[in-house]
């Protein structure tokens, strides 16, 4: 698993990153109920899958402490297109590698270009291309 930190689940906002079931996601919403006579706050957060795209609803009392991912942001350029993967080559390291295409960007991924990409509990997502 890549790298994560620990944060307390009361502390996340709305567009916070958090990790559910081992799957980074990005919080769309959140919640906070009113503790009762004798309980503590609980936190309700709907949030959707980076990767995936899924939505996971996670509802924990507000001092909980929960994973949240690391994102490294690098950059890359395409050095082939074969469907809907591009093979890259990272800015700094050299290493070369196959990214998936998201639709949005289909239409401007072309050889030779530079892209975002983020790097998430090690997995790869391309964001967006660069503008020469």
């Amino acid at each position: 698993m890549g790298e994560v930190k620990k944060a307390s689940i009361g502390s996340l906002q709305k567009g916070s990153y958090i990790v559910i079931d081992g799957v980074a996601c990005k919080i769309v919403d959140t919640a906070t109920s009113r503790p009762g006579k004798h309980g503590h706050a609980k936190v309700n957060l709907m949030a959707v899958g980076l990767i995936d795209g899924k939505k996971r609803n996670l509802v924990l009392p507000g001092h909980e402490q929960v994973d949240v991912p690391i994102i490294d942001k690098r950059t890359a350029q395409v050095l082939s297109i074969s469907g809907d993967t591009a093979n890259v080559m990272d800015s700094e390291t050299y290493e070369t590698f196959d990214l998936k295409i998201p639709e949005e960007l289909k239409s401007e991924c072309k050889e030779g270009s530079n892209v975002l990409y983020w790097e998430i509990l090690d997995q790869k997502v391309m964001k967006q291309i660069k503008q020469e």
